[in-house]
């Protein structure tokens, strides 16, 4: 996946005011002008990117026009009477041109072909037809000589002119294939992913960051990631640099009265300035820990952003990124309530201490938090080993929005109860009394150390303290070197040491994970960069009744077009695209292969978990006609945003009307009921169905509406 490491050559982005491309035209044949082009500029709308120039008659006229969404093409052989002004972009009706419509042309790039035959001009879109002209009622009305025409394309010049870049500009004959052009060469660009965002809150589109001075601030993260067009990582060795601007003029902020870098950079706990310590490119991410040390009321309230780029590539607007409109304010101006903590805060369920990133689809829903950042140790957060969750819990107030679901109808001494986590539920401190915990601690790390394990602690902290992305490249270069045994050790020591026993569970699936979807993708790929995506449903399907040990149930098409969103894709679907949908899929098949889940899986009728569904098509399905329907009346579901190595990963949740008429999302935490101890010595565990409508809170299945 990616590209191999390389430098990023300059000449293969040129200017679009400096770019000119030769074309000779000869009569009775066609050809291709393709390139990428990426245009930025938002005031100088409309304009002409691309200019036509003819040298036998001494005048141009413009090519490719862009009037905000509106792109135009004009056919290279000038086919009207009156050749229009490149200056002009008030292009008359009775001017031939093609266009078509383009959501947000500026700031990415665009894959553009024009194609010329004797029968038609056609203007392609990221290889696909935008646009057609037929000429062949107009070929009476044109002069066409019979030698070659010299044709010469260039990028308008003009300090008020859209500005932009060209890459991979190519003439071709017309019989070759403009999708093979367009996925050859892609081009990079460089991006901040929002979701690996940690410790700011949002607010209106706006971050709030606590800074200022040594003592007050603190450490936000985030990643920046260097992608392809078609959003696949690009392996570089390159180095990124993070610098504070003004958000209003993008100017840099001056040192503070201290004569401190405005933007420090945290390695080891040790701050540098940022431009003194850029982040290197791995496997086409950066990851960056900061610390703004200036207050926006030290600098007449302005408001700053974050400008990330290449240093050995400056200008390159293709290579830089901005964050959001930053408020950097002093820590005791920071309200605890009603903020968005970004999915990598962690927090600590009172009752197992299990880690909860909020519920469902995190890069779209905030979660609220009530309570106090705590930091997480290695002795703050302890659970249990080898105890049954309990069946009450004391009121933990309303803010907390908790709620409990047990069931002890279970034989043999086995407490089993089934949990529901709080979409909403913040860190709480649960550490036992002195006396519990040095003897339960110390009970688990001589359980934990009786276990072969050759992982290091440093990477058993770095897995702990890390983000998702963090964790995913730790256990997949763990998997690669470690035994089962040795990888069954590290689950147990990261479930102690974070508190979280659900972490297990996605250590041990990992080497199964990677090798089932390496072999799945080489099947599908079959050593291609990309595969349709229509072809590879069926190898997907049977991928994955095959780990659910499903044989009567297959996936249907609303199944097939959500994990086409989970993995980002279209008609086309890379190795990126297939990894992200597999992680996310192959949690849900394992956790069907339970016997237990699978017989409500497999259940017809009723349908007790009808598909893949998201968070808003739930929701959809519990409205009635005259508002929400009865209370009690619920649908089970996979969360969508949950991906492996999150601990919630391949979970259920049960999405509900409550009394309060208002709609409830609960995760189910099943653990007990399903852990192997319990298989082993053959409990008799009631069925889900029966253990969900015990509830008070819920009594009857709800049905599903589809929003497509």
């Amino acid at each position: 996946m990616g590209e191999n490491n390389q430098i990023i050559e300059e000449k293969d982005y040129i200017l679009l005011k400096d770019f000119k491309v030769e074309i000779e035209v000869e009569e009775g044949k066609g050809f291709i002008l393709c390139f990428w082009v990426y245009m930025f500029n938002p005031n100088a709308f409309p304009a002409t990117i691309l200019k036509q120039v003819y040298s036998e008659t001494n005048s141009s006229a413009p090519l490719l026009v862009l009037n905000e969404k509106t792109l135009m093409l004009l056919p290279l052989t000038c086919l009207h009477n009156e050749v229009p002004d490149p200056g002009n972009t008030a292009l008359s009706t009775e001017v031939l041109k093609v266009s078509t419509q383009i959501e947000y042309p500026q700031y990415k790039w665009i894959h553009v072909a024009y194609e010329v035959s004797t029968d038609f001009v056609r203007l392609h879109i990221n290889a696909e037809i935008a646009g057609e002209l037929q000429l062949s009622s107009l070929l009476n009305k044109v002069s066409m000589p019979n030698d070659l025409r010299k044709t010469t394309v260039v990028g308008i010049t003009g300090g008020n002119d859209l500005q932009g870049y060209i890459h991979d500009a190519k003439v071709l004959p017309s019989t070759l294939s403009i999708k093979n052009q367009y996925v050859q060469n892609p081009p990079l660009q460089l991006s901040i992913d929002e979701s690996s965002a940690s410790d700011i809150e949002e607010d209106n589109g706006f971050w709030n960051i606590v800074g200022g001075k040594a003592s007050c601030r603190r450490i936000f993260s985030l990643d920046v990631v260097l992608l392809n067009a078609f959003g696949q990582p690009v392996n570089k060795e390159l180095e990124v640099v993070a610098s504070l601007l003004y958000a209003h003029n993008r100017s840099p902020v001056e040192k503070t009265n201290d004569e401190e870098a405005p933007l420090l950079a945290s390695y080891d706990g040790i701050e540098f300035a940022s431009s003194d310590r850029p982040s290197k490119l791995l496997n086409g991410r950066a990851s960056f820990k900061l610390k703004i040390s200036k207050l926006s009321s030290k600098s007449e309230n302005r408001q700053f952003c974050i400008k990330f780029g290449i240093s050995k590539f400056e200008g390159y607007r293709f290579l830089e990124d901005f964050s959001p409109s930053i408020r950097c304010v002093s820590r005791n101006r920071t309200p605890r309530t009603s903020t968005i903590i970004w999915k990598k805060t962690t927090a600590v369920h009172p009752l197992n201490g299990s880690q909860s990133f909020g519920l469902d689809d995190a890069s779209l829903e905030p979660r609220h938090n009530t309570v106090d950042e705590a930091k997480l140790s290695p002795t703050s957060k302890r659970v249990r080993s080898g105890e049954a969750k309990i069946s009450t819990i004391d009121q933990l107030g309303e803010e907390c929005n908790s709620l409990a679901w047990t069931a002890n109808q279970v034989e043999n001494g086995y407490g089993s109860s089934m949990e529901a986590r709080p979409e909403n539920f913040e860190e709480v401190d649960n550490s036992l009394s002195d006396s519990e915990s040095t003897g339960a601690r110390d009970s688990a790390l001589k359980s934990v150390s009786n276990t072969a394990h050759s992982v290091s602690d440093l990477t058993i902290f770095r897995y702990c303290l890390g983000g998702l992305t963090d964790r995913s490249l730790l256990l997949k270069e763990i998997a690669t070197n470690a035994s089962d045994e040795e990888i069954s050790g590290f689950a147990n020591q990261v479930s102690l040491y974070s508190g979280c026993s659900h972490h297990r569970h996605q250590i041990k699936i990992t080497k199964r994970l990677i090798e089932e979807g390496t072999k799945a993708w080489n099947l599908l790929s079959q050593n291609n960069i990309q595969v349709q995506w229509e072809s590879a449903v069926f190898e997907i399907e049977e991928q994955f009744m095959k780990i659910a040990h499903c044989s009567t149930r297959s996936l249907t098409q609303q199944d097939f077009e959500l994990l086409r969103k989970i993995a980002g894709c279209r008609d086309y679907m890379a190795q990126e695209n297939f990894e992200k949908m597999w992680c996310w899929l192959y949690p849900v098949a394992f956790t069907l292969s339970s016997d237990w889940i699978n017989a409500m899986w497999n259940c017809t009728s009723p349908k007790w978990i009808e598909g893949f569904i998201t968070k808003e098509e739930a929701e959809l399905s519990l409205q009635g006609p005259r508002g929400l329907q009865e209370p009690g009346t619920f649908i089970l579901r996979f969360p969508t945003s949950r991906s492996w190595p999150h601990p919630d990963a391949g979970s259920l949740i049960v999405t509900y009307v409550g009394s309060d008429y208002t709609l409830h999302h609960r995760l189910l935490s099943l653990d007990n009921v399903c852990s192997p101890g319990v298989r082993e010595m053959n409990a008799k565990v009631k069925p889900l169905q029966d253990m969900l409508l015990a509830e008070p809170e819920l009594s009857r299945l709800g049905r599903i509406i589809r929003s497509h």
